[in-house]
């Protein structure tokens, strides 16, 4: 881990005992547990299942350093974690670097089940608790944490989302500006926004060239009609399970997958929501090039408007196809 992955805070705050919790872990736990983790900013809240209790400790490497050597002594069953938006990743690493297997769950699907259970109230250590729960009842499969390499492509993808809602905002404050000097100043600023873009996509294309599975995936993906770089970057580095998966499955993780809403006598519309959002608007936009550049998707797309389908339904169809081919 670089010296800088962790926020730098003063001392593990541990709540029983001048032994502290870390150095009773394997008293407390025994081999084959689940141990939870609740990441924040600062500091750490863990909990171990069944009936290991919880503690709080501050988020510095050491302490994560400290933490991983603890647990790979225990051996226990699995560690889980709910993705934060990235802050989890130093110590997912460290932990699967000891030898640990890690999952990282959606902490949407954590909340839902707290509120199941009737956990209501909300702090790290009762979400620290509920993830405790919820490994134990649903066994969450652990799956490896992306390396540098993904996550710098990854950064690199979130970086162009950035600047791109930076500048579709500087276009609409220029389209109702009346002031000159504030005209030339959006102006300005929308130019080096394009350029920064331009030199983001020669980043993507260099970073994506440098590793030969990417390169061989990008020219697969590349060679279907109306998808250009940035789709395919986006495929890579944020559907790496593509190819890997079925049909079915990989369309719901995409999220072009509908879902039906039926109750009794009741037939529901069907729609699609949940998988990755980014994929998902990647793929869109892909699609509709891809109703004007391939003559199978455009025959796909005119047969869900002869049957009388909206356009955007017919469209997601499309993408399911262009997806799953």
């Amino acid at each position: 881990m670089s010296p800088n992955s962790c926020p730098r805070t003063a001392r593990i705050v541990c709540k029983v005992g001048p032994r502290g919790k870390l150095g009773s872990l394997r008293r407390r736990n025994g081999r084959g547990g689940i141990v939870d983790v609740d990441v924040a900013k600062e500091q750490l809240q863990v909990a171990v299942a069944p009936g290991g209790g919880s503690w709080s400790m501050a988020y510095t490497d050491e302490v994560v350093a400290e933490l991983a050597r603890k647990l790979q002594a225990d051996r226990p069953k699995l560690v889980l974690m709910e993705a934060t938006g990235g802050l989890e990743l130093p110590l997912a690493a460290a932990l699967q670097s000891a030898g640990l297997a890690v999952a990282i769950v959606n902490p949407r699907q954590v909340r839902d089940f707290a509120r199941a259970t009737r956990r209501l109230s909300k702090n790290d250590r009762i979400d620290a608790e509920v993830l405790a729960v919820f490994a134990a009842t649903l066994r969450p499969t652990a799956r490896p944490v992306p390396d540098e390499q993904q996550q710098a492509l990854d950064a690199l993808l979130l970086r162009r989302r950035q600047l791109i809602e930076m500048r579709t905002m500087e276009r609409n404050r220029l389209s109702i500006c009346r002031d000159a000097r504030s005209q030339t100043d959006l102006q300005q600023h929308i130019a080096w926004l394009d350029e920064r873009l331009s030199e983001l996509d020669d980043e993507l294309g260099n970073q994506i060239r440098r590793s030969p599975l990417w390169r061989v995936q990008d020219e697969l993906v590349q060679s279907v009609p109306g998808v250009g770089p940035v789709t395919s970057a986006a495929l890579v580095a944020e559907l790496p399970e593509l190819g890997k998966l079925s049909r079915k499955q990989i369309a719901a993780l995409a999220g072009v997958a509908p879902l039906c809403h039926d109750s009794g006598t009741l037939k529901g519309k069907r729609s699609c929501w949940g998988g990755r959002a980014t994929v998902r608007c990647a793929l869109y936009m892909a699609t509709l090039s891809a109703t004007r550049e391939s003559a199978c998707i455009r025959a796909h797309y005119q047969q869900f408007l002869d049957r009388g389908k909206a356009k955007k339904v017919a469209l997601i169809a499309c993408a399911r196809k262009l997806l799953t081919r």
